[in-house]
């Protein structure tokens, strides 16, 4: 039985999240494709994960026979987002530009499932999983574009998940999401409509991809 984890961390609910809505595609296509298999899913907007303190920090690099109270119970809530990350077939996440980076909730999961030696460093224990980011942006952030020089979303979480992880990550990128509430953008909705078709398009493609993935 397959097991997808989808990540969403939009503020926003349903429709009006341009990276919910693409999330939603690949998991409907996803789950067509396997009616039995498992869906596990985190909110981080609306059940957010806790921050990474001291006590689950260094319990990170202490046998567990070792840790305190303190330790042991932080630790024990972040050992079970790794495990759900660890017993993926495939993974799903929705990150939306804020601010020019990723929401905070998100950088918080983050930094509860990178855990050096373990999955990360010499041996990742999540290694290959294939995944798909849907990194949702207001404005265009492409290559040629004027803000190129502030994309710090896929760059950081090319950096951490295919880096750090070593998961197979692929980008879906919708953007202009801006476009329709703005009238200082009115002349690219055309633009965002197109990505908005496109990164749809790409998230069910991309679902049964990685379907037929974890069926092989």
């Amino acid at each position: 039985m397959a097991t997808l984890l989808h990540i969403d961390s939009s503020i926003f609910a349903g429709e009006d999240s341009a990276s919910r809505s693409a999330t939603k595609a690949f998991r409907d296509a996803w789950q067509e494709q396997h009616p039995g298999g498992e869906v596990v899913y985190r909110d981080l907007s609306r059940t957010p994960v806790p921050h990474i303190d001291a006590a689950a920090h260094t319990a990170g690099f202490l046998p567990s026979q070792d840790h305190s109270t303190d330790q042991a119970a932080a630790f024990a809530a972040r050992a079970a987002l790794i495990e759900e990350l660890e017993q993926a077939d495939a993974v799903l996440i929705g990150a939306p530009m804020y601010n020019y980076s990723i929401p905070s909730t998100l950088k918080a999961w983050l930094d509860n499932v990178i855990l050096f030696g373990r999955t990360a460093g010499a041996a990742p224990s999540a290694k290959g999983t294939p995944t798909v980011v849907v990194a949702s942006r207001g404005g265009s952030y492409a290559p040629g574009t004027p803000k190129e020089p502030y994309e710090y979303v896929q760059n950081y979480l090319e950096a951490v998940l295919a880096d750090m992880l070593e998961l197979d990550v692929h980008f879906i990128v919708p953007e202009l999401t801006m476009a329709p509430d703005n009238p200082a953008m009115a002349e690219l909705v055309p633009l965002y409509e197109e990505s908005r078709d496109r990164a749809l398009a790409e998230a069910v493609a991309k679902a049964k991809e990685f379907a037929g993935r974890a069926a092989a």
